[in-house]
C-alpha cells in the first residue's frame, strides 16, 4: 500500500528521526490505516518553510509505503537513451535547457540531435563572463545569456515552476540529479542547483549526448534558414509566398574561422533563448506573420543586505543560526498598480547581481546564487508588466515601417538597455537608493554591492519611462506594507532588468507544434515565448521533440 502524509516540525527538529517516525505513525492512525510499524517505509517528497504568524515551521510531505518495496514504486524512472543510428537527424539551435532536454528526448528514439550553439562551452564561457567585470568587454556571442546551458547556467539554476500541466517536473529533476545535481532538489519546495554546480552538470549532459552519437557545434552562429516550397505547391505559383515554406536546415558561420556551414535534417528546433534578437529579425524577413507581440516585463534589480531580508522573513532571526539552519530567506511579492502587475522575479537569496548584457552598447542586470546561497546580499528583479499596447508610438511605428509590427516590444527593450548604458560608465550600471528613487532625489552614498563591474549614481526616476517608474515607486510602497522593512536606507536599485521574458512570440500550431508559416520549424523554450525558466523550458523541449 502507498499513501502520503504531511507533518509539521520546528526547524531544530528536522533531523530528529525518532520524532519524524512517531508523527508519521500518528498520521497513519488518523487516516484509519491498519499497519505494523516494521512494515512502514517512507521517503521525503517535499519540504517547505512557513514563516507566517511570527513563528518558523517546516511542512514536510512523505511518500509512505506499507509492505511494499520502495524501489519498485518509482513512478518517474529515468528514461532509456539509445545510441543513434543516424537514420533521422534533428537540428537543434541552442544548447539551453530546451535544447539539451529535447536532444535527450530524441535519443530515447535513437534520433540523432545536432546542436548548434553560438556561444562557448560552459568551461570556456566562464572566461568571457569574467571579462565583463575585469576588462569591461562583452563578447556578443558568449556571455551570461549565450553559451552552453543557456541563460540559466550562470544565473542561479532555479528550478521552481508552477507549470505542472506542461510536463513531468519530477522527471526533469531526476534527470538533473542523474547528471550530478544534489538529490535535495527532488524534495525542496523551491529547488535550485546553484551557479557553481550547474556548469559541470550541463557538461555531463553534453558528454552523454555525444557518447550516444549526437553532435555539438560551439561558436557557431545561425544566420539563416534553409527553406524550400512544399511539394504539394508545385505548379501553383499563386500560393508560393513567405508564409508557405518548409524549413529543411539552417545556415551558420563558424565564429572562430569565418567558415560558412549548412546543416540539414528532418526538422529544425529553434531553442535560442530570450535574448537572441537577431533570430527574430531573421524570421521577420522570411515570414513576418510568424511572429506576434506578447506581454513582457521591465524594471530593476533590487539588492538588500541579506541580513535585512532574513530578519524580515524569519521575524528577526538569522537565516543560518537562530532560524535553525534554514538558509537565506526568500520572498515573492506581487501587487497591482494602475491596472498593471508589479512583481518580484528570479529572487536570489544569498546571491549576487550580475551583468547580462549581450552587446557593448547596453546594460542589463540579472541575479544568481551559488549552491549554498551564502553571500552577504539578497536580490530580486522588481518588474512592471508591459503589454503590447504600452509600447510607445516611436517603436510601434518603426515596426510597422519594417513590415513586422510584432517587433515593437523588442525595439523598446533595446531602447531601455541603451538608456541604461548611457547612464552608466563602461560596464558599470546606473543605480539609485530605493528611498531616493521614491523621494525623487539623487543618491550620494552607496552601500557595498555584489555587482562586480561596479555602479554609478544615476537619477533612475528621471530617465526610466514614467509608465514604469511610477508603478515601481507605488509598488515598493505596497510591498513595504506587507513586508515591513523592504523599503529601507540599505535597499539599492540597479538598472535595467529587461530579460525576464521575450517581448515576441514565434507562432506554432497547437497540434503539430510547428510554426504555421514555416513547416518543419519547431519554436521552443523561452525564446519562442512559450516557456519561462529552466524547468518549463526543459519540458517544452521534451514536448517538442516527442512530437517530432
Amino acid at each position: 500500500m502507498k499513501t502520503f502524509v504531511s507533518i509539521t516540525l520546528k526547524p531544530e527538529q528536522e533531523n530528529n528521526q525518532d520524532l519524524i517516525r512517531k508523527l508519521i505513525f500518528r498520521e497513519l492512525n488518523a487516516k484509519h490505516i491498519d499497519f505494523q510499524k516494521e512494515d512502514v517505509k517512507y521517503v521525503q517528497e517535499k519540504k517547505s518553510v512557513d514563516a507566517r504568524h511570527g513563528g518558523l515551521k517546516l511542512h514536510i510531505k512523505y511518500n509512505v509505503f506499507i509492505k511494499e518495496d520502495i524501489s519498485e514504486n518509482n513512478e518517474d524512472k529515468l528514461p532509456v537513451w539509445k545510441h543513434t543510428d543516424g537514420h533521422k537527424t534533428v537540428i537543434i539551435v541552442g544548447s539551453g535547457p530546451a535544447g539539451l532536454f529535447g536532444a535527450l528526448t530524441l535519443l530515447e528514439k535513437g534520433i540523432k540531435p545536432v546542436i548548434i550553439e553560438r556561444g562557448e562551452s560552459a568551461t570556456d564561457r566562464k572566461r568571457s563572463i569574467a571579462a565583463i567585470s575585469t576588462k569591461h568587454t562583452v563578447d556578443e556571442n558568449s556571455n551570461y545569456c549565450f553559451g552552453e546551458g543557456g541563460a540559466g547556467t550562470f544565473s542561479d539554476g532555479k528550478l521552481y515552476t508552477r507549470s505542472n500541466k506542461r510536463g513531468n517536473i519530477a522527471r526533469i529533476l531526476k534527470i538533473f540529479v542523474n547528471f550530478g545535481a544534489d538529490p535535495k532538489i527532488l524534495t525542496d519546495a523551491h529547488p535550485h542547483i546553484g551557479t557553481d554546480a550547474l556548469p559541470q552538470i550541463i557538461t555531463n549532459m553534453r558528454n552523454k549526448i555525444i557518447e550516444l552519437g549526437g553532435e555539438f557545434y560551439f561558436n557557431t552562429k545561425v544566420t539563416d534558414l534553409v527553406c524550400s516550397h512544399p511539394e504539394h505547391m508545385a505548379g501553383h505559383p499563386e500560393l508560393v509566398s513567405g508564409s508557405h515554406l518548409k524549413v529543411t536546415g539552417v545556415r551558420a558561420i563558424d565564429l572562430k574561422t569565418g567558415e560558412e556551414k549548412t546543416f540539414t535534417g528532418d526538422a529544425v528546433v529553434l531553442a535560442t533563448g530570450h535574448s537572441a534578437s537577431d533570430i527574430y529579425q531573421m524570421i521577420a524577413k522570411i515570414s513576418p506573420t510568424s511572429l506576434e507581440a506578447k506581454t513582457f516585463a521591465v524594471g530593476v534589480r533590487v539588492e538588500h543586505p541579506r541580513e535585512i531580508i532574513d530578519a524580515i522573513q524569519y521575524h528577526g532571526k538569522a537565516g543560518t543560526a537562530g532560524a535553525g539552519n534554514l538558509g537565506a530567506a526568500e520572498y515573492r511579492l506581487t501587487t497591482q498598480v494602475q491596472d498593471r502587475g508589479v512583481y518580484s522575479f528570479c529572487m536570489c537569496p544569498g546571491g549576487f547581481v550580475v551583468p547580462s548584457q549581450t552587446g557593448p552598447d547596453e546594460i542589463v542586470v540579472n541575479g544568481m546564487s551559488n549552491k549554498n546561497r551564502n553571500s552577504l546580499w539578497s536580490n530580486a528583479a522588481i518588474v512592471v508588466e508591459t503589454r503590447p499596447e504600452d509600447i510607445p508610438a516611436t517603436f510601434t511605428e518603426r515596426a510597422k515601417r519594417e513590415s513586422c509590427p510584432a517587433l515593437a516590444g523588442l525595439y523598446f527593450r533595446d531602447h531601455l538597455e541603451k538608456l541604461a548604458k548611457n547612464a552608466g560608465d563602461q560596464q558599470k550600471a546606473p543605480a539609485q537608493m530605493m528611498t531616493d528613487f521614491i523621494a525623487r532625489k539623487a543618491s550620494e552614498n552607496f552601500p557595498k554591492t555584489s555587482y562586480t563591474p561596479g555602479i554609478v549614481s544615476s537619477r533612475l526616476d528621471q530617465w526610466i519611462p514614467s509608465q514604469i517608474a511610477d508603478r515601481l515607486r507605488q509598488g515598493f510602497l505596497n510591498f513595504d506594507r506587507n513586508m515591513k522593512g523592504f523599503v529601507c536606507d540599505s535597499a539599492l536599485m540597479i538598472a535595467m532588468e529587461t530579460r525576464t521574458s521575450t517581448p515576441v512570440r514565434i507562432l506554432r500550431d497547437s497540434e503539430t507544434l510547428e510554426c504555421p508559416g514555416l513547416s518543419g520549424l519547431y519554436p521552443c523554450g523561452e525564446g519562442s515565448g512559450y516557456a519561462g525558466g529552466i524547468v518549463s523550458s526543459a519540458m517544452d523541449g521534451e514536448n517538442i521533440c516527442e512530437k517530432i
